[in-house]
Order: C-alpha cells, then sequence, then structure tokens
C-alpha cells in the first residue's frame, strides 16, 4: 500500500509543468513562512526570563534625545 506521501508525489508528477506551479504554490499556503530558528528561540526564552525577572525597564524611563 502506497503511503500518503507516494500518493501526492505521484499525483503531481502526472501534472504538466505549469500545474505542478500551481500545485505547489497551493501547498506553500499551508506552511509556516516565519520559522524561528534555534537562535531565535534562545534569544526569545532570555526575553521572556528577563521580563518575569523584572530586569527589562520601560520606554517612558528611556531618554529618547
Amino acid at each position: 500500500m502506497e503511503t500518503l506521501e507516494m500518493q501526492i508525489n505521484n499525483m503531481v508528477t502526472q501534472l504538466n509543468q505549469p500545474e505542478q506551479v500551481l500545485v505547489l504554490e497551493i501547498v506553500k499556503r499551508f506552511l509556516p513562512d516565519d520559522v524561528a530558528s534555534e537562535n531565535d528561540l534562545i534569544a526569545i526564552s532570555a526575553a521572556r526570563r528577563e521580563y518575569r525577572d523584572k530586569e527589562t525597564i520601560s520606554e517612558n524611563d528611556i531618554n529618547w534625545d
């Protein structure tokens, strides 16, 4: 029995190239386009910890001049 992935692959390969491009664009819409990297996750974790521990300051306390 074919896996779902194999069935999809077999169907897509039967399409002509312009139709494959269309299918690709449709599938892309189901995938996240902004995925956090490992470094991003580390930075987010650090920022949350700093916020939790009240190690942040209000923007109103910053002298922007």
